[in-house]
């Protein structure tokens, strides 16, 4: 019979995050994952897998407290210009206030994942895609609330506000200058008739972490 859990999943999956989010995948050791939970390797590979399977679930953990749970919340304002706005103001708050510039823990795994991990980039490429499902979906809302977008197709906006988002990460990463970054987003944003970044009033996401 299983003994069960002593420890809280929730705040051991927050540990790896933090402990993959600054060396990578590569750059995390047993040791390290070991030394930032406080459970011994069988204990934690145990509960979670190798250190593959344990990736993954720290990736779904941030997701879950981070992209997913900013488009469930934006989704839901009745303005649906403000409601991209504030994406990008919350994503470039973010950024710009890490002390660690660890950028984005999914476009990190974008950029580190190997051609052979068929399965992990699959699971990229379908969260950039809901990202970019939201962008379009409020576009198309946009253009129905009187002063949407009129000469730039909802589709082509949502591509070019992906992206947008994933430069912004990285660029903020390697180079956190606010006016780099800041302007970039203001023209895409101007580009297509959305409310400017100093319009919009910043929300706070429920989850403990800042991502």
């Amino acid at each position: 019979m299983a003994r069960p859990r002593t420890f809280d999943e929730a705040k051991v999956l927050s540990a790896v995050v933090d402990a993959f989010w600054v060396r990578g995948y590569e750059g995390t050791s047993t040791r390290d994952l070991v030394r930032c939970t406080g459970l011994n390797q069988p204990s934690l590979y145990n509960a979670f897998g190798d250190k593959r399977c344990l990736y993954r679930r720290a990736l779904t953990h941030y997701l879950e407290c981070s992209v997913r749970e900013r488009i469930r919340r934006l989704e839901g304002l009745p303005d649906a210009a403000t409601a991209i706005t504030l994406f990008f103001t919350e994503v470039l708050d973010r950024s710009l206030n890490d002390p660690l510039h660890r950028g984005c823990l999914l476009v990190n795994s974008a950029l580190e994942a190997h051609t052979d991990d068929a399965d992990l980039r699959q699971a990229i490429a379908e969260e950039f895609e809901t990202i970019r499902s939201f962008f379009e979906s409020r576009l198309q809302v946009f253009s129905l609330q009187g002063d949407g977008v009129r000469e730039i197709d909802a589709k082509q906006g949502a591509h070019h506000l992906l992206s947008l988002l994933l430069g912004v990460r990285v660029l903020a990463r390697l180079n956190p200058d606010p006016a780099c970054v800041t302007d970039a987003v203001d023209l895409a944003l101007n580009s297509l008739g959305l409310t400017p970044l100093a319009l919009a009033t910043l929300t706070k996401s429920p989850c403990t972490e800042s991502p």
